[in-house]
């Protein structure tokens, strides 16, 4: 080989090495696109119409109202379920429930029967011995005024403290009222406690939510911070098992769409639990033949929910749900790095999941919507 031609190599090998023509990444970028060539089918509409058990709106009018419609138009979704009916941090008692009683006007007035609304407790001066008879009259006042519900964010049980600063556990005895008063009134309780328990582990190469806790390092806990997982988790079962007439629906599906052996044996011992699948999708995803055996199995204990609200995002829970796609990406790498596949339920299954579930919970919704 002339000297000329081995000097043009070695220029070439050297460029393409050099720090310009190299890219140095951690695996935060790592995410190339897969070249299976897998039959592919794009669900951008569910098979049939839907309900969204868990979701979040704020600044509701007539404009936004309009937005949400023709966006649930386009994926068959019938029904959305606001969760966030009181809008705390507005003012006092008062405002809240004024708040709760103009968004429902709002929704009524522009796309009625679309819109159903779950109120929320207010914790402030938890601990006073007022506090559980007041809760009690805005739970009543709220339904009366058209609430179809009452979701419990996670911080009851994380950062809800009483007015000598200590923790509210889930289960605190001053709540019992409220939980019973629920079943009295027959409107289900969404409950969402704790997170997923990776954010209480170490964060080392072993912890699946690494990427997660990299990118969100506001999530992650210790052991007191501000008690274990399993602690918080016992907490929000004990609530399940005093109050057997109330039905409850365990939001994420209590964070055990990892293990869906304890998800059965916890859908065994506590017959008035339901599970909503918002924000889990991805677990059913890596593990298909077990999820759909599962689904078809308590196929009456099931209800579909988002949480944050993506149009596009729906996509993905449409496409794990109906199709058998083998290896298609999650939408969001920190919640999920690995491959989806579908689980190709069945029409009879996905009517459950998808609406008539939440007829049989939910009470007034619009059963129009639906086909049967």
């Amino acid at each position: 080989m002339p000297i000329s031609t081995r000097v043009m190599i070695f220029s070439a090998f050297s460029l393409l090495c050099s720090p310009s023509f190299s890219q140095e990444m951690g695996f935060e970028e790592y995410n190339p696109p897969s070249t299976m060539k897998v039959a592919e089918h794009h669900v951008i509409k569910a098979k049939f119409p839907f309900v969204d058990i868990h979701s979040h709106q704020g600044g509701i009018n007539e404009k936004r109202i309009g937005e949400l419609v023709s966006e649930m138009d386009e994926l068959n979704m019938g029904v959305l379920v606001n969760l966030s009916g009181r809008g705390f941090g507005r003012g006092d008692s008062n405002s809240q429930q004024e708040y709760i009683k103009s968004m429902l006007k709002e929704f009524n007035t522009y796309a009625p029967g679309r819109f159903m609304v779950f109120t929320n407790l207010n914790f402030a001066g938890f601990g006073d011995e007022n506090w559980t008879r007041i809760a009690l009259k805005e739970l009543e006042e709220d339904v009366a005024a058209g609430a179809s519900g009452l979701k419990i964010y996670k911080s009851l049980g994380l950062n809800v403290n009483d007015i000598d600063g200590n923790r509210v556990p889930v289960n605190h005895p001053d709540l019992d009222a409220v939980w019973a008063k629920a079943g009295e009134l027959g409107i289900p309780v969404i409950i969402h406690s704790a997170d997923p328990a990776q954010f209480w582990q170490p964060m080392d190469a072993n912890n699946e939510r690494w990427l997660e806790l990299k990118t969100h390092p506001n999530r992650q806990r210790g052991a007191d911070n501000p008690a274990p997982f399993e602690q918080i988790m016992a907490e929000q079962h004990d609530v399940f098992a005093k109050h057997p007439g109330t039905t409850f629906i365990n939001a994420h599906m209590g964070w055990m769409a990892n293990d869906l052996d304890a998800a059965s044996e916890h859908l065994e011992k506590y017959p008035n639990v339901n599970f909503g699948i918002g924000a889990v999708i991805a677990e059913f995803g890596r593990q298909p033949r077990r999820a759909k055996e599962f689904f078809e199995k308590y196929q009456d204990r099931l209800l579909f929910g988002k949480d944050a609200y993506n149009k596009e995002e729906y996509y993905t829970y449409f496409r794990v749900l109906e199709t058998e796609d083998e290896y298609f990406p999650y939408y969001k790498k920190y919640h999920a790095f690995w491959a989806m596949y579908g689980l190709g339920l069945s029409d009879e299954v996905l009517k459950k999941l998808y609406y008539k579930n939440a007829l049989r919970i939910v009470p007034g919704m619009d059963r129009s919507i639906f086909p049967d």
